[in-house]
């Protein structure tokens, strides 16, 4: 987008850009077309001079400062730019105290018509002045002198000079025509006639630079073509900002309405998505689908669970209370009991069930605090309280590294584990540590029954126990993998060859330090 926002900011831009280049190219094809002129007059001058001077000295006006001539070939550069300033307009001719030189006049006379048919051409004011800036030869002025204006001044020292300067017209320019400096201005060059470094007269000729918009209108076929082109870029345009933005969208919106409609359950990363912002878009809807549909079923998962876990209490509850309504009189007092005895029973599973989903429920939509915690202040806590029910917990060296982990929410990952332990007739577990990367590993390894290899991929499934009969929920390591997960943590069953290996990833606090 921004490269696209950056070229539609440079067409206009550009556009001016090449008006004003292009018109600084009529400029200097107008300097270069007098220049061209002014050499030719510069040659005949000096050709009537050879003819007509017979003295032996050289004619002309010595330049001491100028190199010897040589054979090689001497190029005027154009000099002329827009960027400079524009000179006012030309100076009027002054009088003079001294008349032309005669050979310069007579070679002026002899030039007359040659300059008057150049111009009839050409459209430029030619002007021959002598070596001292009197002009003479031209439609006007003739008899005048140039020789303080700046440009003539620099001619008469030996060099060539050019400069632009306001245009007088007696008409105003059309309005169209003020979208160009070309029509206000008029380019001057004075061109030194030197011979054996002998200035022998200036050749001052001026013209105005063709009109930009003329121009284009007399190239119009290239400016069509020049149109043709910006008009295909601007297409090109169209058609990137289409294939890199709209068409990925646009297959995102299809796959949002197939998952919507049911054609399709997930939606998957783009292929091309072109751009990098479009690609994280993508993998963004991607991961959220992902995520909503393992979401899903695990509700999906854990409605039927539930609806199993409590319809099965719920329908001894049943059939004990029939056949207590059933039999209100003749039941003997022992099955009497034995069937009260079972309803509390079941009324304590559910209640315990509820309490253990609650838990489960905070866990899921436990929202981390900022707390921190310590491996040895928990167990140290629990330690006691077990060692009465008859579970020995034994660890050394534990490091007293802060925890990235609430408390509370690690006391009750521990005390699952623990209570795990003890429904397994385990009476010890040994506690260790070690870090790997940004997090504590601690192992808890008991010495109990242990897992066998038939559920190793079961236990952290919800309400799957062995215990049932002895009030197992199948809900303490879902807890615990919930709690785990909130805080960025995860537990594990590692391989043990005797009791159960449970690995927790306890994230380390940003302000870790030794407790």
């Amino acid at each position: 987008m921004l490269i696209v926002m950056l070229m539609v900011l440079g067409l206009p831009l550009g556009g001016l850009y090449f008006f004003r280049i292009y018109e600084n190219e009529l400029v200097q094809q107008t300097e270069r077309e007098l220049i061209s002129q002014s050499a030719v007059l510069s040659a005949d001058f000096r050709q009537h001079v050879r003819n007509l001077h017979h003295e032996d000295s050289a004619y002309g006006k010595i330049l001491p400062s100028l190199p010897p001539e040589s054979d090689t070939y001497h190029p005027v550069i154009p000099v002329l730019s827009l960027v400079n300033p524009v000179q006012p307009p030309r100076p009027a001719a002054q009088p003079v105290q001294i008349p032309a030189d005669e050979l310069a006049q007579h070679i002026g006379e002899i030039m007359r018509p040659v300059i008057a048919d150049t111009q009839r051409i050409t459209l430029s004011g030619i002007r021959l002045l002598d070596m001292n800036g009197t002009v003479i030869a031209g439609n006007e002025d003739v008899g005048l002198s140039f020789a303080d204006i700046s440009e003539v001044r620099r001619a008469l020292d030996g060099h060539y000079a050019g400069t632009i300067r306001q245009r007088l017209s007696d008409e105003p320019p059309p309005p169209l025509y003020s979208m160009s400096r070309g029509a206000n201005i008029r380019v001057f060059v004075a061109f030194p006639v030197i011979e054996d470094r002998h200035l022998q007269g200036v050749i001052y000729v001026s013209r105005t630079p063709e009109n930009i918009l003329r121009h284009l209108f007399e190239v119009r076929k290239k400016v069509f073509v020049a149109f043709s082109i910006l008009l295909g870029l601007v297409v090109s345009l169209v058609l990137l900002v289409s294939a890199t933005i709209s068409r990925p969208i646009r297959e995102l919106i299809r796959q949002t309405e197939r998952i919507k409609q049911g054609e399709q359950k997930l939606l998957e990363s783009l292929k091309n998505p072109v751009t990098y912002e479009i690609a994280q878009l993508s993998e963004s809807f991607a991961s959220m689908s992902l995520a909503l549909a393992e979401r899903t079923d695990y509700i999906q998962r854990f409605a039927t669970h539930v609806s199993h876990e409590f319809k099965t209490p719920l329908t001894s509850m049943q059939g004990a209370l029939e056949l207590l309504q059933d039999h209100p009189d003749t039941m003997p007092d022992g099955q009497r009991r034995r069937f009260i005895d079972n309803l509390l029973a079941d009324t304590q599973r559910l209640k315990q069930l509820v309490n253990r989903l609650l838990e489960l429920a905070r866990a899921d939509a436990l929202e981390p605090s900022r707390q921190d915690s310590h491996v040895p202040a928990a167990i140290i806590a629990l330690q006691s309280r077990y060692a009465e029910r008859g579970l020995q917990l034994h660890y050394s060296n534990l490091p007293g590294t802060t925890l990235a982990i609430a408390p509370d929410a690690l006391e009750i990952v521990l005390i699952n584990l623990f209570e795990n332990s003890l429904q397994h007739a385990a009476d010890r577990v040994e506690i260790t540590s070690g870090f790997h990367g940004n997090t504590l590993q601690l192992s808890l390894q008991d010495n109990g029954t242990g897992v066998s290899p038939a559920n190793r991929n079961k236990i952290f499934i919800p309400f799957f126990t062995t215990r049932r009969n002895s009030g197992g929920t199948g809900l303490g390591l879902e807890i615990t993998h919930s709690l785990l997960k909130a805080y960025g943590g995860r537990i594990e069953l590692a391989e043990s060859g005797q009791g159960a290996l449970f690995v927790l990833s306890l994230p380390l606090s940003s302000r870790s330090k030794v407790f």
